[in-house]
């Protein structure tokens, strides 16, 4: 027996997964909820942000642990094997719930009706099983498991990827006959967890749940693409020789990373990329940069040994469901506890943010702190880029001018309040409208150079 066998162990997939832990806690924690900073904000529809990604990179994990935990087992199915499923599948599902029953007590004791008697009030917090959220993010993570895990022990792993391409497949058509593209209660998914789950037990998000019965087909395949992927990185090369290893899997994951980020991309002007509905094309764009991703930190940690900075998403990584469900009990806790503040009564959620986050993450807005006519501005606009060499001496704003009625978004006066930027910085922006176009126009000229305008 060769005693120099190369290890296996690749520390780049803990890291990845403490990452998106990491990230799963801190999207749930966006900001205040009345204000939610951008780069933690979802599609509103259709779409990506970087948000987007941090759920679907956690299947993609999921996936390839799944391979690399079923692999005891010879990837066949015995009595031992199938309980330790189904017994990881409840378990999850039941601290999703638990958390969402969680949530219900303690924001319901929080603001619980004062005429309520200590009992009364003790019994509708803890009575909420009638409208308590039956799906959810760990919800979703248990059946996907659970489903994953039984196909990879009584399916040929070679017929895997034909089951992926069905189950996405067939969910498409289900999408295209079932108004699954519309943001309504007329998608056909919302019918359906309307009538399984009912509204009282579901998401409400324009009567779509994004974890919803339906949209479990696609992620199950989002789980199976990552197992495939698991099966080529560590069953793919049989080298002894741990650099050829690790060489072997950034090939294997950067090819596949592209394949299916530009396959998805290209499927999308047919098929949307959207996370609520969990479009195929959403599977295969983020298991193509999860696959990217990962080949680029096993580059970084694994090949060439930089790993001081990874200790603090390791942590998360070897320990996901705990990290996980202490972010999610302590964001409850700070939302639900409060105290007095300036009058009223602050979360501690709330203090954090104001006190913290939002000093650092601040936005100011830098104008005259003065309102301005919209015409007087075009005016003054023309002028300025007419005396700028911009446009032509003879422009003629008159011909272009078409005036139309106020529309429903419309506002007669609109300005930059710049109060908050004077309290913090001592700042008083006075720039008058002239000036700042007048230094417009003029940085506008001198980067295009000798760009003359043609009508």
């Amino acid at each position: 027996m060769n005693s120099t066998k190369v290890s296996k162990r690749i520390l780049a997939l803990d890291i990845l997964r403490g990452v998106t832990i990491a990230g799963m806690i801190m999207v749930n924690n966006p900001g205040s909820w009345g204000h939610i900073y951008a780069p933690l904000r979802h599609a509103e529809w259709n779409g990506l942000t970087p948000t987007d990604l941090v759920f679907p990179f956690f299947m993609f994990i999921m996936g390839i642990s799944t391979y690399i935990s079923l692999k005891k087992y010879n990837f066949e199915f015995s009595h031992a094997a199938g309980m330790k499923i189904l017994k990881r599948t409840i378990v999850i599902f039941l601290i999703g719930m638990a958390i969402g029953w969680f949530s219900r007590f303690c924001y319901y004791w929080a603001s619980a009706p004062d005429d309520l008697s200590f009992g009364e009030k003790l019994w509708a917090s803890v009575w909420t099983f009638d409208r308590i959220r039956i799906l959810g993010v760990m919800q979703r993570l248990a059946l996907c498991y659970g489903a994953a895990s039984i196909i990879a022990l009584t399916m040929k792993h070679k017929h895997i990827p034909y089951l992926i391409a069905g189950l996405l497949t067939g969910y498409f058509i289900l999408l295209m006959c079932g108004n699954g593209f519309a943001y309504n209660e007329t998608n056909i998914l919302s019918v359906v967890d309307r009538a399984i789950l009912t509204p009282a037990h579901m998401y409400k998000d324009n009567g779509i749940d994004p974890e919803g019965l339906l949209s479990t087909i696609p992620a199950i395949a989002h789980v199976l693409l990552g197992f495939c992927v698991g099966r080529l990185m560590l069953d793919g090369n049989k080298s002894e020789d741990r650099a050829s290893f690790l060489n072997s899997q950034l090939i294997t994951l950067l090819l596949v990373g592209v394949i299916l980020t530009f396959s998805g991309f290209l499927l999308s002007y047919g098929c949307p990329i959207n996370k609520k509905i969990w479009s195929p094309t959403y599977v295969l764009v983020t298991c193509g940069l999860a696959s990217s991703f990962l080949a680029l930190l096993i580059w970084i940690i694994d090949v060439k040994g930089y790993k001081k900075w990874s200790m603090f998403f390791e942590a998360f990584g070897v320990n996901p469901l705990f990290m996980y469900v202490l972010g999610g009990v302590l964001s409850i806790l700070f939302g639900s506890i409060s105290f007095p503040w300036e009058g009223g009564n602050i979360s501690i959620h709330g203090f954090l943010y104001k006190l913290i986050l939002m000093p650092i993450l601040k936005v100011y807005n830098i104008g005259n702190n003065s309102p301005e006519n919209l015409l007087d501005f075009v005016i003054v606009l023309q002028d300025e880029l007419i005396r700028a060499g911009v446009l032509p001496n003879d422009y003629d704003f008159e011909s272009y001018k078409e005036l139309i009625p106020m529309q429903p978004e419309d506002v007669p006066v609109a300005y930059a309040d710049t109060t908050p930027l004077e309290q913090d910085f001592g700042f008083k922006p006075s720039t008058s409208l002239r000036e700042g176009l007048r230094k417009f126009a003029g940085w506008y000229a001198k980067y295009y150079g000798t760009f003359k305008y043609h009508p």
